[in-house]
């Protein structure tokens, strides 16, 4: 405890001062032809630090000749530009010291004087750059997850978990801000979750970790952001790329993708569909505590499950990039995804009463779901007189309705009449975001946001259940357990940020966000014959909060090395299922309930980092910091304490959403990325962190301390230019929570992909859960109940895919017509 006090101290004393932020440029220039004077389209280039010539980004000459580096922090550097035929070139201690762009003298390219008869270009991008405030993966190359999904491939993210329901977790926090190409999917509504798991892993190209945001994002998100980004196109003339995939459990998909771009237009489009089968297994032991022991009249009730989880996708985008004027951009996107989901779970169940064993009984549970996601995107760019200014715009609608039933038939083996339930389910959203932003530079040294974003959420949610009557033989509607649930959600924002260079190496930015949110909620009790004040139940939530953030970065000597020290305030909204007052009844031994009356959880976080860049080594530390209030948690209720609702039977669990508690959590966060060889790279992460959970006393359980890590490494082996090794393995601690505990974790994956046909093609196989350990096994402790879980959502899994690529060569023509200037190479291309 003495340990304790003094670390909070520690970063009680390092977070007071005012805090800086790391500045950043851009870099412009033009690559033009020596002998002719035109253009060079497709000319490659790469950011490297100076003083050890580590990559720090790449970009491609566009239609125009125009090559732009953005997001470029202060320091010095050189670049690397080559092109097939010419002389490379190299540029050296270029200085970025200031937010406006250093427009450096056009580049000219000679001929290398060399006859081609053959030519492969061979480039690859690097897995991991390193920032201070955001850390961004490319994952466009990830083999071991070829053929997934969207939450197949974040397993493979540093720093980021993916449980059983496809929750994803930062840091080891599951309260997170999921983005897709900077912004909230509409369609998602409150179900990111099933987004993910349709998106296709082959249509991502980088996921941003935003650890710690500032008051520009949403401060929506405990441990901060996710913002998958979408491949775009930047190749000029009709390109694209088909694949196809079969594995193991009658898993497979195809795609196909298709763009087209020239100086005022950019078309594209693409269409996925995948079969996914997921089959698993899981195991419950609930046992009845009499006066906090085991005893030989224990109820006890232990259950095995074999489930099988089918998906039929379709995923659908199309849109186009009009380049209206040379500083005006405006971009219209539809997405499409319909999902036919089929799951099913039998269960045997062995009730017991210490010790003799009571009864046995089977449940069959098979659900169907059919979900129809529709986002409509509309994006607004205009750029400004003065260099720098800009105005952006975006509009996004989404409409997502969801159909299903869920048939329950349970039979025992002592005579009791079999039990036979069906629940007919529709859940119906609406979702509308605008958001506007503006950037005003000052000068040089300093520049000003400003922004509005506003986001309404309507949600319909019913459920009607029938029991079958067994006298009659037909299904009865039982009004304990239907409802109909209203909710709306709407958030309005205005930010500000100021960003100062204060000396040559330290820089400022201030902001604050303010954020009004109102939620209102009504519960419908379906009963004709409930009482006129049981019919209904409202409720309503209106909270606004004030957001400060502010940094403080420092530059390390000449060599690119950064400190930064941060803060933010941060919020985690209720929302969906966590405020709906109905009694959800997945079987008759587990229960769950929302609560209309959740407060938001309040987050303070605090995160200092270091970053350091060798020639064939990269690494980055966060130590950081969060102090959490009013803590949303399914909390596990006693079954005396609602025998109201479960009657008499103590071995039943129920869940009910409550803020339960206060946490300290405090962490260290290490990443790196070796080049041992030319040939073989790993990039490897591990977080150790420890918290605090202090409940609330009306929840009459005590405080909880809890030390644990997690880690995974990702290596790369190149054994010939077209043959690669992809290795992916991971492990989870132990850890606690304030009602119990989850045991370890760990798995392998692996991959590997051979190049065919010139580069044009790819063969990959990979084996997903090498040892089939992945699974997740918990233990809850009750006063009355001593509960244990185990549940694996997927077995080994087996996949072979082939993926064809066209209209690469297109980079390489010179455009005939080339107009004025055009602007593209900041447009918006389309994005799911």
């Amino acid at each position: 405890m003495i340990f304790t006090r003094n670390l909070k101290l520690i970063f009680f004393i390092i977070f007071c001062p005012l805090f800086l932020f790391a500045q950043q440029g851009k870099i412009e220039t033009i690559v033009i032809d020596e002998e002719t004077s035109e253009p060079i389209i497709g000319a490659s280039a790469s950011l490297l630090q100076q003083s050890n010539q580590s990559y720090v980004q790449g970009a491609q000459s566009d239609i125009e000749g125009k090559l732009v580096f953005s997001d470029v922090d202060f320091g010095t550097y050189m670049i690397r530009i080559t092109y097939v035929g010419k002389e490379n070139v190299l540029i050296e201690n270029v200085s970025v010291a200031s937010q406006q762009p250093l427009k450096l003298a056009g580049v000219s390219m000679m001929d290398d004087g060399k006859l081609i008869e053959e030519v492969v270009v061979e480039g690859r991008v690097p897995e991991m750059r390193l920032g201070i405030d955001k850390k961004v993966f490319d994952v466009s190359q990830s083999l071991v997850s070829v053929g997934g999904s969207a939450s197949d491939l974040l397993e493979n993210v540093p720093t980021l978990d993916v449980d059983a329901d496809g929750n994803v977790s930062l840091r080891g926090s599951s309260s997170v801000k999921i983005l897709i190409d900077g912004r909230e999917s509409a369609m998602a509504g409150s179900d990111i979750n099933a987004l993910l798991q349709s998106l296709p892993a082959n249509s991502i190209d980088k996921v941003e970790l935003i650890t710690n945001p500032s008051a520009k994002y949403d401060a929506a998100g405990q441990s901060g952001i996710v913002n998958i980004v979408l491949k775009k196109n930047v190749r000029t003339g009709l390109n694209g790329s088909v694949t196809a995939s079969g594995g193991s459990y009658d898993n497979y998909n195809a795609g196909i993708d298709l763009n087209y771009r020239d100086r005022k237009f950019n078309f594209f489009g693409g269409y996925n569909y995948a079969n996914r089968v997921r089959p698993g297994d899981g195991f419950n032991d609930n046992t009845e505590l009499i006066d906090g022991v085991i005893q030989e009249n224990s109820a006890r009730t232990i259950s095995t499950s074999d489930n099988n989880r089918k998906g039929k996708n379709h995923t659908l985008r199309f849109g186009t990039d009009w380049y209206a004027a040379p500083k005006t951009t405006l971009s219209l996107g539809a997405n499409v995804s319909i999902r036919d989901n089929d799951r099913r779970s039998d269960i045997n169940y062995q009730y017991f009463n210490l010790p003799e064993l009571g009864e046995r009984a089977s449940r069959v549970s098979q659900q169907y779901e059919e979900d129809l996601g529709v986002d409509i995107t509309f994006d607004f760019k205009q750029e400004l007189k003065r260099e720098g200014e800009e105005i952006t715009a975006n509009i996004t609608y989404g409409n997502d309705t969801e159909d299903g039933t869920n048939d329950f038939y349970q039979r025992f083996d002592n005579g009791r009449a079999p039990f036979e339930r069906r629940n007919v389910t529709s859940e119906a959203g609406k979702n509308w975001n605008f958001q506007m932003d503006y950037v005003l530079p000052f000068a040089e040294d300093h520049k000003f946001e400003a922004g509005y974003r506003t986001m309404v959420r309507n949600s319909e949610d019913s459920q009607w259940s029938n029991v079958l009557d067994t006298v009659t033989n037909q299904f009865m509607p039982d009004y304990s357990v239907s409802n109909d649930f209203d909710l709306t959600n709407s958030v309005h924002a205005l930010y500000v940020n100021y960003q100062r260079k204060l000396t040559e190496k330290l820089g400022v930015q201030v902001g604050f966000r303010g954020e009004q949110t109102y939620l209102r909620s009504t519960y419908y009790n379906l009963d004709p014959d409930a009482p006129e004040d049981e019919r209904t139940n409202d409720g309503n939530q209106d909270f606004f909060r004030l957001y400060p953030s502010a940094f403080l970065s420092y530059e390390v000597g000449n060599s690119g090395d950064k400190v930064q020290l941060s803060y933010t305030r941060r919020v985690q909204r209720p929302g969906g299922w966590q405020v709906n007052p109905f009694v959800n009844v997945s079987d008759e031994m587990n229960y769950r309930q929302g609560n209309p009356n959740l407060l938001p959880e309040d987050i303070h976080s605090f995160e200092l980092s270091f970053a350091k860049f060798y020639d064939k080594w990269n690494f980055i530390s966060s130590a950081y910091y969060r102090r959490s209030s009013d803590m949303m948690s399914p909390f596990l209720i006693d079954p005396e304490e609602i025998a109201d609702i479960v009657g008499d039977r103590s071995n039943v669990t129920f869940r009910r959403w409550e803020n339960v508690s206060k946490q300290d959590a405090m962490g260290l966060e290490l990443i790196s990325k070796v080049n041992f060889l030319q040939w073989w790279d790993a990039t490897a992460n591990v977080n150790l962190f420890y918290d605090k959970t202090m409940p609330y006393a009306e929840f009459n359980t005590g405080d909880v301390e809890n030390f644990s890590w997690n880690g995974n490494i990702n290596t790369n082996v190149k054994f010939t230019k077209s043959t690669t090794l992809q290795a992916r393995g991971f492990y989870r601690a132990p850890r606690k929570w304030v009602q119990g505990r989850m045991r370890s974790m760990a798995g392998l994956d692996l991959a590997v992909r051979q190049d065919v046909l010139s580069g044009k093609g790819s063969v990959m196989f990979n084996v997903r859960d090498v040892f089939n350990t992945r699974r997740f096994r918990m233990e809850n402790n009750l006063p009355t109940q001593f509960i244990q879980m185990e549940n694996r959502w997927m077995r080994r899994m087996f996949s072979l895919s082939f993926t064809y690529r066209f209209g690469i060569q297109d980079l390489t023509k010179k455009r005939e017509d080339r107009g004025g200037e055009n602007g593209m190479d900041e447009g918006m291309e389309g994005g799911f």
